[in-house]
């Protein structure tokens, strides 16, 4: 009886897959800038005669199945901020057909703000919590100090941030620890500059980004909150060019060109201004010096290997913070990233991906005579992974692939009395995953998946760990989704950071404690989708997370033989939603999130440093025509939570009992926190402008951009000074500019 059903089962989709293929065959190809060839990300690709398309996905790549074999159609291939093409194609029974498309851009009259338009989204697509983004549209937002790509998240509903002073997000009531940071698929373990004010990563060198808020697929791992995948340029393959441009703070050079069978591109920037930095601090002198480069190197021989394509990437960056005062302790950490993938496109409609990878970082705090104890931080990641994708000619997928990764961590931490301990390890994971997309009938899609960790980073010698991951998309009537998912996803990094820190410059990973269970968290995400007509677009989303096993400083440690971690608890839920109005000429988004995160350890509830409860932004960008562009946001968040000051009184140091009384007294006040939290900041409120001009002079195109942060001077509380309850203020009203010249 097995053996009969199993051959109707092998019968029925033979049968299956020889209707579906019958007079019909695959259009697959790819979506390019006819100056650069580069790729273009998230534009739309339709069959006219069928109303039926797709979008590009991250590579420009799109693939539309079932597309009658054997007639003349005509595909339209659109990209705001180009020319639409249309153009003839002919499809061949039971096989793909690659049509390669090479869009114009316009006049830079008329692309005054290059937006991505309307997508041509599947009408079962399976993912939810995704904020897909190139950087035109992350340029056209307006600008603190210069473009950055975290500070655009935070317009995003469900992701928070601590205030202007810093680029570090929170996502769903969740540590910036949490989040996944991958350039071209390599995480990056401190992606930030300047005391963390904004992004290691060059806007320049960026082509689009993808941010998933929770409920992301099976293929993503090591993080409970969030990933942000970040896909680079690959440069100009027609002709060298040059770009350099200048704000107040840094100066960058870009550099990009072609070479035989591919092109290259690589990027610098230096820092060069404190005034700047002056502002955001408050008016305190704070010697910041940071740097990073980039490149990229892209090779592409059809006479080699039909259609595969070679990268090999690498990313550097450095800080450092030199305090004239000896009584003032130094910072300073950097980033090395270098990369290699092969991506390869098979004769049928099969994709997949071999990369390996090399993520290094350090960091140091260099005490001097300060009472700060000595610490520095190593890691070093080496990773290989292998990814498949295949999709079958009834459109379902399969995607099936493996990472192996090996972690090298080092914490070295002085006591008091001059000791060093090292907190760091070594330890390998090698994880694997599969999921399966049902995509064959219009009106459901369904994602399945899991993750399988056949080894843990920590000593945890639990033999596997799986990770099961669901979501799916009905299709109650045109114009109306209603998409949930669930899943399951597993941390092992975490960082060491004082929570009751209003800013944490030095925050140190390592490998979690052998004595504590890997932490988990569940998503538990539902949420509906209204687009009646193209111009507008309505959502809501509802979520859940529930984080076990969070580990957390043991801040009653008193014995050296007491844990240096605990395992705490989180919990977080919310609605967010989002309306968005789009024309030619302008588009409006608005945006508001009701949420709430907390914290349990040793039974003690508390809300963490970034629950707000209510945040409400309206963005507006303009297109006026002939180069000129504008754009303005207002920013409202309730008050942030922080812990009162009770009382003072004078703490001896007896650590510090041997050194001459003329450095300084032992005895100084110290302040008693009351419950950790509970206290409220007032509301906080912002307005920013921001106009743009892109002229052309001679063979030279300029863009001028000029912005305002808090137009209105608003008075927003950072903090309160401990020492002496004085009031520290975020950002008043601070005018920038910035200006590029490309060759």
């Amino acid at each position: 009886m097995k053996k009969i059903i199993i051959l109707f089962i092998v019968i029925s989709f033979s049968f299956l897959e020889n209707t579906y293929s019958q007079d019909l065959g695959t259009l697959r190809g790819v979506v390019s800038d006819s100056t650069t060839s580069e790729a273009l990300a998230f534009g739309n690709v339709i069959v006219l005669e069928l109303n039926r398309g797709a979008s590009t996905d991250s590579r420009g790549y799109f693939l539309i199945p079932q597309i009658p074999a054997n007639k003349n159609l005509t595909l339209r291939v659109s990209y705001v901020g180009y020319l639409t093409k249309d153009i003839s194609i002919r499809l061949t029974k039971g096989k793909v057909t690659q049509y390669n498309i090479a869009l114009s851009p316009s006049t830079i009259q008329m692309q005054a703000v290059e937006k991505i338009g309307e997508k041509v989204i599947e009408k079962n697509e399976t993912d939810i919590s995704l904020q897909r983004m190139a950087i035109r549209q992350i340029e056209a937002l307006p600008q603190g100090v210069e473009t950055d790509v975290f500070r655009s998240l935070q317009y995003i509903p469900g992701v928070q941030s601590t205030g202007d002073v810093s680029a570090r997000y929170f996502v769903r009531g969740g540590g910036s620890n949490q989040n996944l940071v991958l350039i071209d698929g390599i995480t990056i373990y401190n992606p930030f500059h300047a005391l963390g004010l904004f992004s290691v990563i060059d806007p320049d060198m960026i082509n689009n980004i993808e941010f998933y808020k929770g409920g992301f697929a099976a293929n993503f791992g090591g993080r409970l909150s969030s990933v942000l995948k970040i896909s680079t340029n690959d440069g100009n393959k027609n002709k060298f060019g040059a770009k350099a441009s200048s704000s107040f703070m840094t100066g960058k050079l870009l550099l990009e060109g072609p070479i035989p069978n591919g092109s290259f591109i690589l990027t610098g920037r230096k820092s060069y201004s404190s005034s700047i930095l002056k502002k955001f601090l408050n008016d305190q002198t704070v010697p910041i010096d940071f740097h990073d480069f980039s490149f990229k190197a892209n090779y592409a021989n059809p006479d080699f290997i039909p259609g595969s394509k070679f990268s090999f990437n690498g990313f550097f960056s450095g800080d450092n913070i030199n305090n004239d005062d000896p009584f003032v302790e130094d910072f300073k950490w950097s980033n090395k990233v270098l990369g290699f993938k092969w991506f390869q496109v098979g004769d049928s409609p099969l994709f997949y991906e071999i990369g390996f990878s090399l993520s290094d970082f350090k960091g140091e705090v260099i005490p001097k005579l300060s009472n700060t104890r000595a610490n520095k931080n190593e890691v070093t990641d080496v990773g290989i992974n292998m990814d498949f994708t295949y999709m079958f000619d009834y459109k379902d997928e399969i995607g099936i692939g493996f990472n192996v990764q090996q972690i090298q961590t080092n914490l070295f931490i002085e006591n008091g009395r001059g000791i060093t301990t090292d907190l760091g390890k070594s330890a390998a994971n090698i994880s694997l995953y599969a999921k399966y997309k049902f995509l064959q009938f219009d009106f459901v899609g369904i994602d399945l998946g899991t993750r399988i960790n056949m080894t843990t980073l920590s000593g945890n010698k639990e033999a596997a760990t799986f990770e099961p991951r669901a979501n799916i998309t009905l299709n109650v009537f045109p114009g109306l989704k209603i998409k949930g998912a669930w899943g399951i996803f597993q941390q092992e990094m975490t960082t060491i950071s004082d929570e009751n820190e209003v800013i944490n410059i030095f925050e140190p990973w390592i490998i979690s404690p052998d004595y504590l269970v890997p932490s988990k968290s569940t998503h538990y995400i539902l949420g509906a989708e209204l687009s009646p007509w193209n111009f507008l677009m309505f959502s809501v989303e509802g979520y859940y997370k529930k984080v076990n096993d969070l580990p957390l400083l043991n801040d009653k440690k008193i014995l050296s033989s007491d844990p240096d971690f605990i395992a705490g608890e989180g919990e977080s839920y919310g609605a967010e939603f989002l309306l968005r109005l789009s024309s030619q000429f302008a588009t409006f988004s608005s945006a508001y999130t009701n949420a709430f995160a907390y914290k349990t350890v040793d039974g003690l509830r508390y809300y963490p440093k970034y629950d707000v409860r209510h945040t409400l932004n309206f963005l507006l960008e303009l297109n006026f025509g002939a180069g000129w562009s504008a754009s303005a946001s207002w920013i409202y968040n309730s008050g942030l939570p922080y812990t009162q000051v009770v009382g003072y009184y004078d703490k001896y140091y007896l650590d510090d009992i041997f050194l001459p009384p003329t450095m300084f007294d032992p005895r100084r006040p110290y302040a008693m926190l009351g419950i950790q939290n509970i206290g409220r900041m007032p509301d906080y409120h912002r307005l920013d402008l921001s106009v743009s001009k892109k002229l052309k002079l001679g063979f030279v195109n300029v863009e001028i951009d000029v912005s305002a942060i808090n137009v209105y001077d608003r008075k927003n509380i950072f903090y309160f000074k401990r020492e002496t309850g004085e009031i520290v203020n975020m950002l008043p009203f601070l005018p920038t500019a910035t200006i590029k010249v490309e060759l």
